[in-house]
Protein backbone atom coordinates (compact mmCIF):
# COMPACT_ATOMS: atom_id res chain seq x y z
CA UNK A 1 0.00 0.00 0.00
CA UNK A 2 1.49 3.21 -0.72
CA UNK A 3 2.15 5.51 1.47
CA UNK A 4 0.82 9.13 2.05
CA UNK A 5 2.83 12.36 2.97
CA UNK A 6 1.81 11.66 7.02
CA UNK A 7 2.41 8.57 6.59
CA UNK A 8 5.73 8.69 4.53
CA UNK A 9 6.56 11.50 7.27
CA UNK A 10 5.84 9.08 10.11
CA UNK A 11 8.00 6.25 8.06
CA UNK A 12 10.93 8.52 7.89
CA UNK A 13 11.05 9.47 11.24
CA UNK A 14 11.12 5.53 12.52
CA UNK A 15 13.89 4.86 10.45
CA UNK A 16 15.68 8.60 11.39
CA UNK A 17 15.46 7.64 15.17
CA UNK A 18 17.79 4.54 14.51
CA UNK A 19 19.52 5.91 11.82
CA UNK A 20 19.75 9.81 12.21
CA UNK A 21 22.72 10.72 9.94
CA UNK A 22 21.51 8.52 6.98
CA UNK A 23 20.95 10.07 3.66
CA UNK A 24 18.05 10.67 1.75
CA UNK A 25 18.57 7.80 -0.56
CA UNK A 26 19.21 5.08 2.64
CA UNK A 27 15.92 7.06 4.02
CA UNK A 28 13.69 6.68 0.84
CA UNK A 29 15.17 2.89 0.47
CA UNK A 30 14.27 2.31 4.00
CA UNK A 31 10.70 3.43 4.05
CA UNK A 32 9.83 1.72 0.59
CA UNK A 33 9.92 4.22 -1.77
CA UNK A 34 12.05 5.94 -4.74
CA UNK A 35 13.94 8.91 -4.04
CA UNK A 36 12.16 10.93 -6.20
CA UNK A 37 8.78 10.19 -4.48
CA UNK A 38 10.73 11.50 -1.30
CA UNK A 39 11.82 14.12 -2.65
CA UNK A 40 8.33 15.17 -4.19
CA UNK A 41 7.06 15.46 -0.67
CA UNK A 42 10.48 16.99 0.96
CA UNK A 43 12.81 18.85 -0.96
CA UNK A 44 16.20 17.55 0.77
CA UNK A 45 16.74 16.60 4.45
CA UNK A 46 16.30 19.90 6.03
CA UNK A 47 12.23 20.06 4.28
CA UNK A 48 12.08 16.95 5.94
CA UNK A 49 13.28 17.51 9.38
CA UNK A 50 11.11 20.90 9.41
CA UNK A 51 8.08 18.69 8.33
CA UNK A 52 8.99 16.35 11.30
CA UNK A 53 9.03 19.61 13.53
CA UNK A 54 6.00 20.49 12.51
CA UNK A 55 4.28 17.14 13.15
CA UNK A 56 6.37 16.94 16.89
CA UNK A 57 4.40 20.40 17.80
CA UNK A 58 0.94 19.19 16.51
CA UNK A 59 1.44 15.54 18.27
CA UNK A 60 2.90 17.79 21.64
CA UNK A 61 -0.65 20.10 21.58
CA UNK A 62 -2.45 16.35 21.35
CA UNK A 63 -0.69 15.17 23.97
CA UNK A 64 -0.93 18.33 26.03
CA UNK A 65 -5.18 18.43 25.33
CA UNK A 66 -4.89 14.52 26.51
CA UNK A 67 -3.35 15.82 29.84
CA UNK A 68 -5.16 18.45 30.64
CA UNK A 69 -3.36 20.13 32.38
CA UNK A 70 -5.51 22.29 34.58
CA UNK A 71 -7.23 19.59 36.09
CA UNK A 72 -6.49 18.09 39.01
CA UNK A 73 -2.87 18.25 41.17
CA UNK A 74 -0.46 19.43 39.01
CA UNK A 75 1.77 16.10 40.53
CA UNK A 76 -1.57 14.33 38.49
CA UNK A 77 -1.33 16.22 35.99
CA UNK A 78 2.46 15.83 35.27
CA UNK A 79 1.56 12.24 35.02
CA UNK A 80 -1.13 12.43 32.26
CA UNK A 81 1.53 14.43 30.55
CA UNK A 82 4.20 12.69 30.76
CA UNK A 83 1.89 9.36 29.51
CA UNK A 84 0.70 11.24 26.49
CA UNK A 85 4.48 12.46 25.67
CA UNK A 86 5.11 8.67 25.33
CA UNK A 87 4.10 8.83 21.50
CA UNK A 88 6.22 11.97 20.68
CA UNK A 89 9.33 10.96 22.44
CA UNK A 90 11.04 9.50 19.25
CA UNK A 91 10.35 12.58 17.82
CA UNK A 92 12.38 14.48 20.25
CA UNK A 93 14.72 12.16 20.67
CA UNK A 94 15.53 12.70 16.64
CA UNK A 95 15.06 16.47 16.92
CA UNK A 96 17.18 17.17 19.74
CA UNK A 97 20.15 14.99 17.33
CA UNK A 98 19.00 16.92 14.31
CA UNK A 99 18.35 20.12 15.13
CA UNK A 100 21.18 21.70 12.98
CA UNK A 101 18.73 20.23 10.41
CA UNK A 102 15.97 22.78 10.83
CA UNK A 103 15.43 26.21 11.17
CA UNK A 104 15.46 27.17 14.76
CA UNK A 105 13.76 30.32 14.70
CA UNK A 106 10.88 28.65 13.18
CA UNK A 107 10.75 26.05 15.49
CA UNK A 108 11.39 28.19 18.80
CA UNK A 109 8.37 29.80 17.77
CA UNK A 110 6.30 26.81 17.26
CA UNK A 111 7.33 25.49 20.70
CA UNK A 112 6.89 28.74 22.85
CA UNK A 113 3.47 28.27 23.01
CA UNK A 114 3.62 24.66 24.24
CA UNK A 115 6.46 25.62 26.14
CA UNK A 116 4.43 28.32 28.25
CA UNK A 117 1.61 25.39 28.78
CA UNK A 118 4.14 23.20 30.64
CA UNK A 119 5.79 25.94 32.41
CA UNK A 120 2.41 27.31 33.86
CA UNK A 121 2.16 23.35 35.37
CA UNK A 122 5.10 23.88 37.27
CA UNK A 123 4.59 27.34 38.34
CA UNK A 124 1.22 26.02 39.36
CA UNK A 125 3.02 22.85 40.87
CA UNK A 126 5.63 25.36 42.53
CA UNK A 127 2.62 27.41 44.48
CA UNK A 128 1.12 24.73 45.58
CA UNK A 129 4.46 23.32 47.34
CA UNK A 130 3.96 19.85 45.11
CA UNK A 131 7.18 20.94 43.00
CA UNK A 132 10.49 22.26 44.12
CA UNK A 133 10.70 25.97 44.25
CA UNK A 134 14.68 26.71 44.20
CA UNK A 135 14.55 25.28 39.93
CA UNK A 136 13.05 27.81 37.91
CA UNK A 137 10.06 26.47 35.98
CA UNK A 138 11.21 27.16 32.49
CA UNK A 139 14.01 25.11 34.02
CA UNK A 140 11.80 22.05 34.53
CA UNK A 141 10.24 22.53 31.45
CA UNK A 142 13.32 21.73 29.81
CA UNK A 143 14.25 18.93 32.07
CA UNK A 144 10.96 16.84 31.56
CA UNK A 145 11.58 17.36 27.36
CA UNK A 146 15.40 16.18 27.73
CA UNK A 147 13.88 13.05 30.30
CA UNK A 148 11.28 12.35 27.26
CA UNK A 149 13.43 12.54 24.14
CA UNK A 150 16.19 10.60 26.38
CA UNK A 151 13.51 8.27 27.29
CA UNK A 152 12.28 8.28 23.77
CA UNK A 153 15.93 7.24 22.61
CA UNK A 154 16.47 4.69 25.18
CA UNK A 155 13.62 2.40 24.29
CA UNK A 156 13.90 2.71 20.48
CA UNK A 157 17.32 1.37 21.03
CA UNK A 158 16.48 -1.53 23.40
CA UNK A 159 18.09 0.15 26.66
CA UNK A 160 14.96 0.47 28.07
CA UNK A 161 11.50 -0.97 27.74
CA UNK A 162 8.40 0.63 26.47
CA UNK A 163 5.87 -0.22 29.20
CA UNK A 164 8.54 1.59 32.18
CA UNK A 165 8.15 5.42 30.20
CA UNK A 166 6.16 6.82 32.61
CA UNK A 167 7.54 5.48 35.44
CA UNK A 168 11.54 6.44 34.89
CA UNK A 169 10.50 9.91 33.78
CA UNK A 170 8.27 10.65 36.60
CA UNK A 171 10.39 9.01 39.21
CA UNK A 172 13.66 10.76 38.13
CA UNK A 173 11.96 14.12 37.65
CA UNK A 174 9.81 13.82 41.05
CA UNK A 175 12.49 12.20 43.14
CA UNK A 176 16.21 12.56 41.76
CA UNK A 177 18.89 10.49 42.20
CA UNK A 178 19.09 10.62 45.90
CA UNK A 179 18.58 7.88 48.18
CA UNK A 180 17.65 10.30 50.98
Amino acid sequence: MPLDRDGLLRAAADFLGRRPNATQDEIATAVGVSRATLHRHFSGKPALMQALDELAIDEMWKALKTARLDEDSATDALRRLITAFQRVSPYLALLYSQSQEIDIDQSMHGWAAIDAEITVLFTRGQRAGEFRPDLTATWLTEALYSLVAGAGWSIQVGRVAGRDFERIITELLLHGVSTS
